[in-house]
């Protein structure tokens, strides 16, 4: 495949550019991904038979791709990484279409492993991507709408089920299938009709763990350690506690993507204005009482509509995480992109190993302790946020350094 510079690529048609590949591949992946998640729930406890206990054991496997992206910089002595992005986009749609014909515990936790590898590979490297080929002026705006980009297929994917689940009487096997060879196919024609984009600055490909990160390591550690609780038990909650079926599931799903995606570009014009430190603060604060909310589900028996809106509010505030990429972009050295994003994942995953199996064992005991749990994890990642600055940047990266230079 032929080889251009970013500043060559803008003589291309415009579909062919940096930024259309970002948006395409912002649209692949949740096609697989989404579809895969809406249905897990109900297929592990209808077919499989999973309790709490199970699915976090699942949860917890499917977190080691993530704790092992630090591999990402191995890869990448010998694949570029816009090759590496979307091999590991095939992977995740392959192994995502197969995954109905493993419904034993032992099958599904194989499956999930190989398409857990092609999601947080993909994710690695994209968001190096992004940060290596969007301008910084224009970053928190494009990567908007690359998040509602992400939204908008989510959106599509969860209304077809709703629209399809019950009408055609589809099976588990038909809808990973048709998802998953989805995203293959769309990786397979990006990999053939793109060239290869070579960013102005080489990366490093060794690993790099710098002191003056560490607020960005600490606040990517809590992130991964809270969003391990939403994404494993806000969703289980949904249909052990209240019986949602797949249709069900999956609107609320739509909600939250259709939520998404016109709010997204607002927030990215808002972390533009207002800064990733306001961003964080409004985030965290938001999920302090979400996750309190949540165990008010458990200790005061709040509703299924109390419990859907809290899911929807939830999925909202966790977009506004995309401020922690631009908060780093800016404080960052250009070559130090590339590794920092793949050591950023592995402490991302550090305890989404282990939570989710611990916690599956304190959710059969108290579901609510859980959600206090977390709860107590955005109190801490509300005190990192306020050490971020007004203005960050090389230099002055956190509140600590004293006034440092800002930018005009």
């Amino acid at each position: 495949m032929r080889e251009v510079t970013l500043q060559e690529a803008r003589a291309l048609p415009r579909w062919r550019q940096p930024d259309a590949l970002l948006y395409l591949m912002a649209a692949a992946m949740p096609i697989a991904f989404a579809t895969w998640s809406a249905l897990l729930n109900n297929f592990v406890i209808e077919v499989a038979g999973f309790t709490g206990r199970e699915i976090g054991w699942l949860h917890s496997v499917r977190e080691i791709p993530g704790f092992l992206a630090i591999g990402v910089i191995v890869l990448l002595w010998v694949l570029r990484e816009q090759v590496l992005a979307l091999g590991a986009l095939m992977l995740l749609g392959a192994a995502s279409a197969v995954t109905a014909m493993f419904p034993q515990v032992g099958g599904l936790l194989i499956v999930t492993f190989l398409s857990s590898v092609g999601f947080h590979y993909f994710e690695t490297v994209n968001q190096s991507l992004q940060l290596q080929w969007i301008d910084r002026k224009h970053a928190p705006q494009t990567i908007g709408r690359i998040v509602a980009i992400g939204s908008g297929a989510s959106l599509a994917a969860y209304a077809a089920l709703v629209v399809t689940w019950k009408t055609f009487d589809l099976s588990y096997g038909i809808v990973y299938g048709v998802s998953g060879g989805t995203t293959l196919v769309i990786a397979i024609a990006a990999a053939l009709l793109y060239p290869q984009f070579r960013a102005p600055h080489p990366q490093i490909k060794t690993f790099v763990l710098r002191r003056r990160y560490w607020l960005y390591y600490a606040i990517t550690f809590m992130a991964g350690a809270r969003r391990q609780i939403f994404v494993v038990f806000a969703a289980f909650m949904m249909v052990e506690r209240f019986g949602f079926h797949v249709d069900e599931i999956s609107a609320l799903m739509l909600i939250n993507f259709a939520a998404n995606m016109v709010a997204a570009p607002w927030m990215g014009r808002a972390v533009g204005r207002w800064g990733e430190r306001r961003a964080l603060v409004v985030e965290y604060i938001g999920l302090f009482f979400v996750f309190l909310s949540y165990g008010g589900v458990y200790w005061f028996g709040w509703s299924a509509w109390v419990a859907a809106a809290l899911y929807v509010i939830d999925h909202l505030l966790l977009a506004l995480a995309f401020s922690q990429k631009t908060y780093f972009q800016k404080i960052a050295d250009p070559q130090d992109i590339a590794p920092t994003a793949a050591v950023a994942f592995t402490i991302n995953h550090i305890a989404a190993v282990f939570l989710p199996a611990t916690l599956g064992y304190l959710w059969m005991v108290s579901p609510g302790a859980v959600f206090g749990l977390a709860a107590g994890m955005a109190v801490v990642s509300l005190g990192l946020a306020l050490l971020v600055p007004r203005h960050p940047s090389k230099g002055y990266e956190t509140v600590l350094q004293g006034l440092g230079p800002v930018p005009a």
